[in-house]
């Protein structure tokens, strides 16, 4: 009999560092789905073996128990692969990996037994790339070891010297388990790494996951913040202007001025129209109705002129420095501070004049809302949301609004923003 050296772990190492190479992209699914894949190469090298141990059975001189029972110990170990061994190679339970490999090895053992001619070191190439395949590093060791001790056992004792036939088996087995020790230990960190680098993968997409879910719902919460800025800026103000409005009518409806009555009622209807107009750019997300087909200049003082005529306080729009575009987002915040001011004056100030003023300065634009009204107590001022609203326009292009009395009187909305 041949001596009983395991060289079936470098038939496996290259295949299996090949493909722990390929597994490390892989995600702990992937890998668990390649591996599955890799069953049928497991099928059909061990019955491609235990076939060719079949033919050689048939084709060897019988042994001293005849042909047959090394026939039938061969198709036992088949069977125990059939039952036990393939859900072994899944990983499903542990107990079927000791319950195939106590049925193989018990086999191959009596045939080496019965048969000490017989080529049994062909089932090796089998047997010992499984031991590795379905334990861990710990009891695939001690299994190997388990199984060339039961080897050399099963060549010593029958021999007709077993003294003499202890040294060289002794090697052998020696040699056999460090090999196949090495080879084995060194396919498990390959696995091991790879298993590691997949659970860092499956960490990386679940935070990737994570990541798009905050940033879907940031772009929400955005997207709502940006909504209701507009709402207010434009269609809000536009409401109080037409309840404004609406007073002014009934209030002139009373005194018998119908020249007044219907003033304002046109008045009430241009509002409504340029309302309209605003509530469609919103949802088409265009830019804001007093803007288009305008450059910023005209807008503001088309602004003013509206401003002067709802309400009869006089607003006046200046312009200092080369008016140049500022892009179409700076500009929207630029008439949105405009607005929000004006609408401030209308509301709070009391004021008989306004005056916007635009500067246009190297390296930023600013623009000041001032009134000669009551002003406010800076130590009781309370921000609204237009103001909060405006200040976040202002902070998303890295600029400010700050608000202060103004000389002699009233108040003064400013904003910077960087060109």
């Amino acid at each position: 009999m041949t001596s009983p050296s395991t060289p079936s772990p470098p038939s496996a190492s290259p295949s299996e560092s090949s493909e722990s190479s390929a597994r490390s992209q892989l995600s702990t699914d992937e890998l668990a789905a390649m591996w599955r894949g890799q069953a049928k190469w497991w099928d059909f090298g061990c019955y491609a073996l235990i076939a060719t141990a079949v033919v050689v059975a048939l084709l060897e001189p019988a042994g001293p128990h005849g042909r047959w029972p090394t026939i039938v110990l061969l198709g036992g170990i088949a069977l125990a692969y059939i039952l036990f061994g393939r859900r072994a190679l899944m990983h499903e339970e542990t107990v079927y990996a000791v319950l195939y490999h106590l049925c193989a090895w018990t086999c191959l053992l009596t045939i080496i037994a019965l048969d000490p001619e017989f080529e049994a070191w062909l089932l090796f190439f089998c047997l010992f790339p499984q031991i590795w395949a379905t334990f861990s590093l710990r009891p695939a060791l001690l299994a190997t070891g388990l199984g060339l001790a039961a080897i050399f056992v099963s060549v010593v004792a029958p021999a007709d010297n077993p003294a003499a036939e202890v040294p060289g088996a002794l090697v052998s087995v020696l040699i056999s388990f460090t090999l196949s020790a090495a080879l084995g230990m060194f396919i498990h960190r390959i696995i091991r790494e790879a298993e590691e680098r997949a659970g860092v993968i499956d960490e990386l997409r679940a935070t990737r996951e994570q990541l798009a879910v905050a940033e879907r719902a940031q772009g929400v919460m955005d997207e709502r913040s940006r909504l209701s800025r507009e709402i207010h800026d434009t269609l809000a103000q536009g409401f109080t202007s037409v309840v404004a409005l609406s007073r002014a009518a009934g209030s002139a409806l009373d005194r018998g001025d119908l020249e007044a009555v219907r003033e304002r009622l046109a008045m009430v209807e241009q509002t409504a129209v340029d309302n309209l107009a605003e509530a469609r750019v919103i949802v088409a997300e265009l830019t804001p109705g007093h803007l288009q087909s305008r450059t910023l200049v005209e807008a503001l003082a088309r602004l003013a002129d509206t401003m002067t005529r709802e309400t009869g306080i006089q607003v006046s729009s200046t312009v200092t420095g080369e008016p140049a575009p500022l892009g179409g987002n700076a500009e929207v915040v630029v008439l949105r501070a405009a607005q929000e001011g004006l609408s401030n004056v209308r509301r709070h100030s009391g004021a008989e004049a306004a005056c916007l003023t635009l500067d246009y300065a190297p390296t930023q634009v600013s623009l000041e809302v001032t009134d000669d009204g009551s002003g406010f107590d800076p130590d009781a001022a309370r921000d609204g949301f237009g103001l909060d609203g405006l200040r976040s326009r202002a902070a998303e292009l890295g600029g400010a609004v700050t608000i202060a009395p103004a000389a002699p009187r009233g108040t003064r909305l400013r904003m910077e923003l960087p060109r």
